[in-house]
């Protein structure tokens, strides 16, 4: 178990040092806001949303209603329905962790466990769920933290959002290096950036997510059987697992 957990540390390592420095920012808006560490606590446990708990802020102090908070929550962290349709899978694998995984999947805890590789003779399933379980109390760390100083001292917070754009970066990189083709990447990029200047910052996430996903499954098989990503699972790998477990 040590040596499992030693290694799910060195994998979250770079969500660390951003989730830390985040989850401050989030504890000093939400002291500032009026709320206690006990509030980022809370917040940090059970709504882990992110940039949704920046929004969140904002939300409580102006008196917003539930159905209003609920629709803002759903807009800004719709992209998690494509992070795990990708993972689905697996995580109905792993038992009772199953709705832990799905609750915890944040963009940057996919990133991870997308490129993690786990060594043969350690359990997968316990790995990845250190990993997320690390991550989230990362956040709830950052964030009690945050709510404590701004209680005993004055701070400005100004820039201190730019770890999660280099939090991104360095997750992105670490991605690129490990990849057998950039094409997914590229093909991200790309129209992510057509969808930018069509339709601006405000509105362009959701249609090119959406035109991302619909371009890559279409393009998968070919993706696989010209770079031989044998880590990406098929119909037929679905089937076969499926067909594997009824056999058990």
């Amino acid at each position: 178990m040590a040596k499992t957990l030693k290694f799910a540390v060195k994998q979250t390592i770079p969500v660390f040092c951003g989730y830390i420095f985040l989850g401050i920012a989030f504890g000093l808006l939400l002291q500032k806001a009026g709320f206690s560490f006990i509030w980022a606590f809370l917040i940090s446990l059970i709504v882990y949303a992110g940039s949704m708990q920046f929004v969140l802020v904002g939300l409580l102090s102006g008196g917003a209603s539930l159905a209003t908070v609920a629709v803002m929550t759903l807009m800004i962290n719709s992209r998690h329905i494509f992070y795990g349709l990708s993972f689905i899978e697996k995580f109905k694998k792993m038992g009772r962790r199953y709705w832990y995984m799905i609750f915890s999947l944040t963009d940057e805890t996919y990133s991870v466990l997308c490129t993690v590789k786990v060594p043969s003779e350690m359990d997968e399933k316990r790995v990845l769920f250190l990993i997320a379980l690390l991550d989230h109390i990362y956040w709830i760390t950052g964030s009690v933290i945050g709510a404590l100083i701004g209680e005993k001292i004055p701070f400005n917070s100004q820039g201190i959002d730019f770890a999660m754009t280099a939090l991104f970066i360095v997750i992105f990189l670490e991605q690129w290096k490990e990849s057998k083709t950039h094409i997914p990447a590229l093909t991200g990029i790309l129209i992510s950036v057509l969808f930018l200047k069509l339709m601006g910052p405000a509105s362009f996430l959701m249609p090119a997510l959406i035109m991302i996903v619909l371009i890559l499954l279409m393009g998968k098989s070919l993706i696989i059987r010209e770079f031989g990503c044998e880590d990406v699972p098929t119909n037929e790998h679905v089937q076969q697992e499926h067909s594997q477990e009824e056999g058990i």
